[in-house]
């Protein structure tokens, strides 16, 4: 059985905070491995990773781990499950564009209950237990008050990994160009949700991403009164992945028709 959710939330808090200070390791920073043309791991991901199994292992030895830099095919989603992305933003984090984060979901039976993602450069840590509400730093965040896509600013995600979605991201970013405030193009999904969930962002879509990229950000989005979905508006999977569309909760509609009509 799961110990108390608010305690849990506490230590697995500090576990994170923990292994965010590894960032800022640039000797392990540069240590790299292709996993892909544009698809990198560096000894930050693989550490952050193993300290963070081992630090929940210990705090809910019955839950189930899935990791980005493991193989996850043995993960029973039925079950209770921690979802981790230990470098979001692994690209930025090469390039010292200081815009990475920990990303770290809990799952029981197919829903997410638990989110946390800690940006170390900023000493932000984003929090949401189902039901509860979303946090930053222990203080209440929500959505924006946004109430049309022209008042919007909108992050547009690229996923240099999947260069055959290019075009239809392209198609998005100058859609939406047209329609809002501007785009912006971050590179770190789990922190482009954090910000919708804080208001700093109207909304967000990237496509061809990984449970592990969103997981926890839809909660917080979702914890702070916001819309997370499928750019076709479906439900987000926590197995094979998928495209991500979030925003606040006045745009979303107008937000998924203009997708659809790219």
């Amino acid at each position: 059985m799961l110990p108390e959710r608010e305690e849990l939330l506490k230590q697995v808090s500090e576990a994170v905070r923990q292994a965010g200070r590894l960032f800022g390791h640039q000797e392990m920073a540069e240590q790299i491995r292709r996993k892909g043309a544009t698809d990198f791991v560096t000894q930050v991901d693989i550490t952050v990773q193993e300290q963070l199994r081992g630090r929940l292992k210990e705090l809910a030895p019955e839950v189930q781990f899935m990791g980005e830099e493991q193989d996850n095919s043995g993960v029973d989603l039925s079950g209770a499950v921690w979802i981790l992305d230990p470098v979001d933003g692994t690209t930025n984090l090469i390039h010292g564009f200081r815009h990475s984060a920990v990303s770290l979901a809990l799952a029981e039976e197919g829903r997410v209950t638990m989110a946390l993602v800690y940006n170390p450069y900023a000493e932000e840590l984003f929090t949401a237990l189902a039901g509860r509400g979303a946090f930053c730093n222990g203080q209440p965040i929500s959505v924006s008050s946004a109430r049309r896509l022209a008042d919007a600013l909108v992050d547009v995600g690229t996923n240099p990994s999947q260069r055959e979605k290019a075009d239809r991201a392209f198609h998005w970013m100058r859609a939406l160009f047209d329609h809002c405030h501007d785009v912006r193009r971050m590179g770190a999904a789990s922190l482009c949700l954090s910000y919708v969930a804080a208001g700093r962002l109207d909304a967000y879509v990237e496509d061809g991403l990984k449970p592990w990229d969103y997981a926890a950000g839809m909660l917080l989005v979702r914890e702070a009164g916001g819309m997370a979905a499928t750019p076709e508006g479906g439900e987000p999977s926590l197995s094979a992945g998928g495209g991500i569309a979030a925003a606040n909760g006045f745009i979303g509609r107008d937000f998924l028709k203009l997708l659809s009509e790219v």
